[in-house]
């Protein structure tokens, strides 16, 4: 029988710093994957997608983190960017509206897993609304830690 508690999360003890840093290297290798998008084939801007999504949800598990929530209420949210945000914005993280309601938008479109399974793609962010999404969470809580 397995004790729940005794469990141990890749990542656990990771410091705010550390998970920020980690969300930088998942942002710049997004921003390369742009680059091999092809006009007219939204297949092949779904690397990019994905890359993203994570490193937007690593940067709100930055903060919350900062923020002195545990590793363990964090992972709880899944991937669901709409709670993160909530949490974020009501510790003190200044998102722009549309910013936080497209982390909304996002979650409840369910775009993490869309983006990974579904090959047509429909129903996704615009790449320029996830790109300024991005860079947004990005500066704010880079500079907030």
């Amino acid at each position: 029988m397995n004790d729940q508690s005794s469990i141990s999360y890749p990542g656990e003890s990771a410091t705010p710093a550390e998970v920020s840093s980690l969300a930088d290297e998942y942002r710049l290798a997004a921003l390369l994957l742009l680059e091999n998008g092809r006009p007219k084939e939204p297949k092949s801007r779904a690397p990019f997608r994905m890359v993203a999504i994570h490193a937007i949800e690593l940067y709100l598990n930055a903060f919350l983190l900062h923020s002195g929530h545990d590793a363990a209420q964090i992972r709880g949210f899944q991937h669901n960017l709409a709670a993160r945000a909530d949490l974020a914005v009501e510790l003190g993280l200044a998102l722009r509206k549309r910013t936080h309601e497209h982390l909304h938008t996002m979650s409840q479109s369910r775009e993490f897993l869309i983006t990974r399974y579904v090959p047509s793609g429909t129903s996704l962010s615009e790449i320029n609304r996830l790109q300024a999404t991005l860079a947004e969470v990005a500066q704010k809580v880079s500079a907030s830690i």
